[in-house]
């Protein structure tokens, strides 16, 4: 799932994008960028969560219809590693609720508090933040647990399944 947010500077304003798995809530790939374009900013998140994926044969990544995530050269990603694209309706908001929710957690637990001077100074918080998120926030959606405990939960009582499921879909 992911979803762009904006951030004032004393500069001028800086984008984030996120890219967040469903299952255990975890933020598995984010960018900052003073540029909203889609090379710049969600295609490097995007490029993240590629990265840190063991699979992504199958996943489905769910979005916004903003011109960003419609673009070609992100559905070309998407399709490059066989990630089915999802778009919600256009103008619902709630269409990408859980999104729009991390984007409101972000804003509110780190941005609103303080005066940013530049998109370093966004992108050094934002680190810790992420990290904080994924391994020390408890939410509730979770059973009031961090996304890593989940995922840590879920490897132990499911261990090799992932090997499982992708040799039987080759």
């Amino acid at each position: 799932m992911g979803d762009i947010t904006y951030v004032r500077t004393r500069k001028g304003f800086v984008y984030t994008a996120f890219v967040m798995d469903v299952f255990s809530r975890r933020i598995v790939g984010w960018a900052l960028s003073d540029s909203i374009r889609t090379e710049a900013l969600p295609l490097q998140a995007l490029n993240q969560a590629i990265v840190c994926a063991e699979e992504t044969a199958g996943l489905i990544h769910h979005s916004d219809h903003g011109s960003q995530y419609v673009s070609i050269v992100y559905n070309e990603r998407l399709a490059e590693h066989k990630i089915v694209a999802s778009t919600g309706t256009v103008g619902d908001s709630y269409d990408n609720a859980l999104a729009e929710n991390v984007n409101g957690s972000y804003k509110n637990e780190l941005i609103h508090n303080r005066t940013w001077d530049d998109v370093v100074d966004v992108e050094i918080a934002t680190f810790e933040w992420v990290t904080w998120w994924n391994e020390t926030r408890i939410h509730q959606g979770l059973g009031y647990r961090t996304p890593d405990e989940v995922e840590s939960e879920f490897c132990q009582s499911n261990p090799g399944q992932e090997i499982i499921e992708i040799k039987a879909n080759a």
